[in-house]
């Protein structure tokens, strides 16, 4: 099914800014660096990654077929200093030259990719010994605000819609929340995995803010407007019961692949 995050861009710009200070420590522990290297952001959304990797020294092109998210990446980059170049293209053809880039990374997006396709263009647009790098992160579901809320929407949606998102749906074995069908897939492209770990982390949220980041969600991205602000809406009334205005913490996990061609 074809999921548009534009429909939810501003949810998406709001609720998906989570990227906690150990992200750029653990990768540089691990011998990556960003200073001065020219790095394609793959999936960019609303370029939180984006950001990041510039405000590290990085040159970052955001390449993202979306261009509503595109648009609000360009706005808060406004809002924050940055200059940053998006490209509206998909992974699998990004327009980029041949070899023109250090690194390539995908935060939270390799999973709605044409993957044999984006490797191919990996391969084209990376420098020898280039990088690839992978990521993904979420909540974890035995946070128990996690399963209050899972427990509201699942009385509340329909049948089958809350699954694993894109091709994460359609696998039964994973390596570090990795479907074991990546690791083939990049070997067989030519990328040798270098290593790849988890950490966990907290994210602080208000009821309303749990609930705007509910709705950025791939389960719910299909449905109504209306839809999902009363779906959402039923958990933060719960929630706010409890916690009323107060923030409260819900844990999340980040997973990295690193990999060079």
């Amino acid at each position: 099914m074809e999921v548009d995050f534009g429909k939810v861009a501003k949810s998406y710009a709001q609720s998906r800014n989570d990227l906690p200070a150990e992200l750029i420590s653990g990768l540089h522990a691990r011998g990556v660096d960003f200073p001065k290297k020219r790095i394609a952001d793959l999936g960019s959304g609303t370029g939180v990654l984006t950001r990041l990797l510039q405000n590290q020294g990085a040159y970052v092109t955001g390449i993202e077929p979306s261009s509503e998210l595109i648009a609000e990446a360009q706005r808060i980059d406004a809002e924050k200093g940055n200059e940053i170049e998006y490209e509206n293209q998909f992974s699998e053809a990004t327009g980029l030259p041949d070899s023109s880039c250090d690194m390539t990374v995908a935060l939270r997006a390799w999973h709605w990719f044409d993957r044999e396709a984006s490797l191919r263009e990996i391969k084209r647009i990376l420098k020898p010994h280039g990088q690839l790098i992978v990521m993904d992160s979420g909540f974890m579901t035995i946070d128990p605000i996690v399963t209050q809320s899972m427990d509201i929407l699942k009385d509340q949606v329909p049948a089958g819609l809350i699954k694993p998102a894109g091709s994460k749906a359609e696998a039964s074995q994973f390596i570090n929340s990795f479907p074991v069908e990546w690791f083939e897939e990049w070997k067989q492209h030519g990328f040798d995995l270098m290593d790849t770990y988890n950490f966990e982390y907290t994210v602080s949220f208000t009821a309303a803010e749990w609930g705007e980041r509910l709705r950025s969600l791939s389960w719910f991205v299909n449905l109504m407007e209306e839809e999902r602000l009363s779906l959402t809406e039923k958990v933060s009334s719960a929630l706010s019961s409890v916690h009323g205005t107060q923030p409260f913490t819900i844990r999340h996990r980040f997973y990295i692949a690193i990999l060079q061609n």
